[in-house]
């Protein structure tokens, strides 16, 4: 055993056995002070920005605005250290994850910043409208906040795939540091929105929220601004519409850290499990169903969300906000159950799926699976919230069934999805067994000179393929690998149908995402739950488990691009 040791140490290009521990003895230590600090920076800015979001409480917007922006500064101070002083040193980046940060995710990120950069331009727009009755730490945030966002994206579109093996301990907690700024910017975003809907659906004129904040005595000059020209009130309606983008950019972020501080020191060889890099073509070797399919699902769901949000927030008849409901209802039970059906087939397809698992340590994988079951269940809770005040309440009406229905179909149709995204990324790609094939017949020596001929170097004295000398049995074995090579390769059934779905899901998810993204609030719209648990309770359930429900579709869009491109 000690010689075997010696002689995996030695084979490592970069490693010897004076250089590899003593990088490792730290590294539950490393991390565990990493983590312990970004727990007390979480801590923090949770504790700072859910006071702000009440209104007895004596903590202000630009309270919280102080506080990220000190943060995000301290942020884009390392993203200068990092990559100054730690990636360009010599030995630094010995290994690359070529599972992380694929182009598909970051090129979501660089989407997502584009349109963060959009948001803070409206910000800086609308708070500069007051030029008297504004704090200047609410036009310096949305300042630094686009610095740090180009400084970011740049940092994670270059550094994701990064294995760092110098200033590991350093590393971690700036990584850790960054990881907590995302979400301490994810959490305040998220609370302005909700609190802006809660505040435009409970509220039918801004001087009643006005109003109600002067009373609650939280009143300051900042809070009585108001905008009274055109171009203010485009800024401050442009801002709260691109919310989303910068909500799931600061998690797409997140991700990408979360997986950079995972392989910090991480010894990986890329060869050492024949790391699959895959060309993504889209619509190749499909039928177009699914495509087709998904395709009218988004456009309905586009056009419902319209007459949805005209009806409800501008109409004041009861009957026009109930025909709205009952319409977005019928809508989303007809998606669900397609999808909940699509995935069980899909499923099903597996079962006859001759691919094996992928059985290699991925961390990216790994925070894939987690995300997916972690931010279902902020769907799963609001569900079943619904479920018990419906069937507790009295009302029987064709408007309750519907919800009822709506409930279990959505409880339904994450579980089945959660399945078979779960199986399609721990399968194997089918290029993975013509690579590996192909990492044998380098074994053998192969040399192609055309199409027609091939000539093969049998090693230990063999013959040449072809001669009149009878061939060993690595010469039959290389032969059938040639023949392998040149028979055309096909696609099965079951590849076909599994890009079928995946497609259909993904543009499922996307229009899934964009209806409550963009103001669909038929928790707060249906008064049944509000009636069934009142405003503060069901307003807090909503606001808390709502934004884990958004943030599962765009995960579950990302998976399902991989899903698409490994079947």
């Amino acid at each position: 055993m000690p010689e075997l040791k010696f002689l995996l140490l030695t084979h490592q290009p970069h490693l010897s056995p004076s250089t590899s521990r003593p990088k490792e003895v730290w590294k539950k230590g490393g991390r565990l002070f990493s983590i312990l600090l970004a727990v007390h920076l979480v801590l923090l800015a949770c504790t700072l920005v859910s006071s702000g979001a009440f209104e007895k409480i004596a903590v202000h917007d630009y309270d919280v605005f102080f506080l990220l922006t000190v943060m995000m500064l301290i942020v884009i101070i390392w993203i200068f250290f990092y990559l100054v002083g730690t990636s360009k040193r010599q030995n630094a980046i010995l290994y690359k994850d070529s599972h992380a940060g694929p182009v598909w995710l970051r090129g979501g990120l660089v989407m997502f910043a584009i349109f963060s950069l959009v948001m803070d331009v409206f910000k800086i727009g609308y708070y500069s409208s007051f030029e008297n009755c504004q704090i200047a730490i609410k036009i310096i945030y949305p300042v630094v906040q686009a610095i740090f966002v180009i400084i970011q994206t740049y940092f994670l579109w270059i550094s994701a795939k990064h294995c760092v093996q110098v200033h590991l301990d350093v590393t971690r907690c700036g990584l850790m540091l960054t990881l907590t700024t995302n979400l301490a910017v994810w959490m305040s975003a998220v609370t302005d929105e909700s609190v802006h809907k809660s505040h435009s659906k409970f509220n039918s004129t801004t001087e009643q929220s006005a109003a109600l904040i002067m009373k609650a005595g939280k009143s300051s000059s900042a809070d009585i601004c108001q905008c009274k020209t055109q171009i203010c009130e485009i800024f401050q309606n442009g801002y709260f519409w691109l919310y989303p983008f910068n909500i799931e950019y600061s998690l797409f972020a997140s991700a990408m850290v979360y997986v950079m501080w995972k392989n910090v020191g991480r010894l990986i060889d890329d060869h050492a499990h024949l790391v699959h890099r895959l060309k993504f073509r889209l619509f190749r070797r499909t039928f177009f169903v699914g495509i087709v399919l998904g395709l009218i699902v988004l456009v309905s769901g586009l056009g419902v969300l319209i007459v949805y949000e005209v009806q409800v927030n501008t109409h004041s008849n009861d009957e026009k906000k109930n025909q709205a409901l009952v319409m977005y209802y019928i809508f989303n039970i007809v998606c669900l159950s397609l999808m909940s059906a699509v995935c069980i087939g899909g499923s099903i397809v597996y079962r006859f799926d001759k691919r094996d698992m992928d059985r290699h340590k991925n961390p990216t994988r790994t925070l894939d699976v987690a995300l997916l079951m972690g931010a279902a269940l902020g769907q799963y809770a609001i569900s079943y919230y619904s479920i018990v005040a419906v069937v507790a309440s009295t009302s029987r009406d064709t408007k309750s069934a519907l919800n009822l229905t709506y409930s279990l179909l959505m409880i339904a149709q994450h579980t089945f999805q959660n399945i078979f995204i779960v199986e399609g990324l721990h399968r194997q790609p089918p290029e993975e067994r013509h690579k590996t094939s192909s990492h044998r017949k380098d074994l053998y020596g192969l040399t192609f000179v055309n199409i027609n001929t091939i000539s093969l170097r049998i090693p230990d004295g063999g013959s040449v393929l072809g001669s009149s000398t009878p061939p060993n049995t690595e010469a039959i074995q290389a032969s059938d690998d040639v023949q392998s090579i040149r028979m055309p390769k096909k696609v099965n059934w079951r590849s076909k149908a599994l890009r079928e779905i995946s497609l259909f899901l993904l543009l499922s998810n996307i229009i899934l995402w964009i209806m409550p993204a963009f103001g669909a609030r038929p928790q707060f719209d249906n008064k049944q739950e509000l009636d069934f648990y009142g405003k503060p309770m069901w307003s807090a359930i909503v606001d808390i488990c709502l934004p884990f429900g958004i943030f599962y579709r765009m995960h579950a869009v990302a998976s399902l691009l991989e899903v698409y491109i490994t079947s």
